[in-house]
């Protein structure tokens, strides 16, 4: 019998990815090469293969597959790897979390200039994970990716100076950081800075400037912001009156979770402002708003129970019962969409 000579590049593909002879679709030729040059060594190849494998790109997905290949290049002094490393440990992904090794990785590679690790260590600080909480190191790094033009540091560092964190507080700067960041497209930003203009901080007040923002943020899904312009709608301010769109971004912003915007969706249907009057619609809102927190729930559900028969509010409070269901459905979504994230989250407020 004739044997058939077995390569590296053959044992690399049954290690490394064993789910692959029971995948219906082969691996191309590109992707066979990219793991031969991983295999010897080359780290460049080896960050590209993580990534590959972090969203299954050519080849079945697989936490535990990326770090392995991350790990490699990022041992050998690769930036991209060391922040990506770090990031994984953070958020868990493939390896237990563990804040200080995420630390550990960040340092490595925001020491090597990357603008992303400086900002996610700077997060770190400011929220004291895998750190003591440091706000003057916090701003330090995100300074650090904020002047490399990272729209998340801007905003961090505009974030800082709005709340007197690590710096004396200021208006002024933190406007300038805020528009830095929202000019690149970063929604918060640009919800923030509508914000300012909506109250005159440190800006000329000006309703039409901040309609323009909150839209900028609330069609990238802000749900603050899509709260904002449907008080803007309903109001007149920068805009012209119309309740039909004031509903129209309650729902959307209400669809995210936010309680005041369900506690605003449960009080139009009650008075039927922009949509039909509706109490067990307004209800089943305010059930979901009050038992997300809001003042505004818990008052609407008492007084519209005064004058809503049994019959309706146990069709309230089965329709909120199907809503809830659909709110976190909606929510997993959303979460599942911020896993492949390369930041990490947001400073914490005191």
């Amino acid at each position: 019998m004739k044997l058939v000579p077995i390569t590296l590049c053959a044992i690399s593909l049954v290690l490394c990815f064993p789910a692959v002879a029971q995948d219906k679709k082969p691996l191309s030729q590109t992707v066979k090469a990219l793991i031969e040059k991983a295999e010897k060594g080359d780290a460049e190849a080896q960050a590209v293969l993580g990534k590959k494998c972090f969203y299954g790109q050519g080849v079945p997905q697989g936490y535990k597959e990326a770090f392995r290949w991350y790990r490699k290049s990022a041992e050998q002094g690769n930036a991209e790897a060391q922040f990506v490393l770090g990031l994984m440990y953070g958020k868990g992904q493939g390896v237990p979390q563990n804040y200080k090794e995420a630390v550990k990785w960040y340092r490595k590679s925001a020491d090597q200039g990357y603008a992303n690790a400086q900002n996610n260590l700077g997060v770190m600080y400011a929220n004291g994970q895998g750190v003591p909480k440091d706000d003057k190191e916090a701003i330090k790094w995100y300074r650090k990716s904020a002047e490399q033009g990272d729209a998340r540091a801007q905003y961090s560092l505009g974030w800082m100076y709005h709340h007197g964190r690590g710096v004396p507080q200021d208006d002024r700067e933190a406007v300038k950081w805020y528009r830095k960041s929202a000019e690149q497209g970063d929604a918060n930003a640009q919800h923030i800075l509508g914000v300012a203009y909506f109250h005159g901080r440190s800006v000329t007040k000006d309703y039409k400037e901040a309609v323009k923002w909150y839209r900028k943020s609330a069609d990238q899904g802000d749900a603050k912001a899509q709260f904002s312009l449907g008080v803007a709608y309903a109001n007149s301010h920068g805009v012209t009156k119309d309740h039909k769109e004031a509903v129209k971004w309650y729902r959307k912003s209400a669809g995210q979770g936010l309680a005041k915007a369900q506690g605003m969706l449960g009080g139009v249907y009650g008075i039927g402002r922009g949509v039909s009057q509706d109490y067990v619609t307004a209800y089943a809102w305010a059930i979901i708003a009050a038992g997300n927190g809001s003042a505004q729930g818990l008052k609407l559900k008492e007084l519209f129970a005064k004058v809503m028969t049994k019959e309706q509010i146990a069709d309230a409070q089965k329709m909120s019962r199907e809503l809830m269901q659909e709110l976190e459905v909606a929510k997993a979504e959303r979460e599942k969409a911020k896993a492949g994230e390369w930041t990490a989250p947001l400073p914490k407020k005191k």
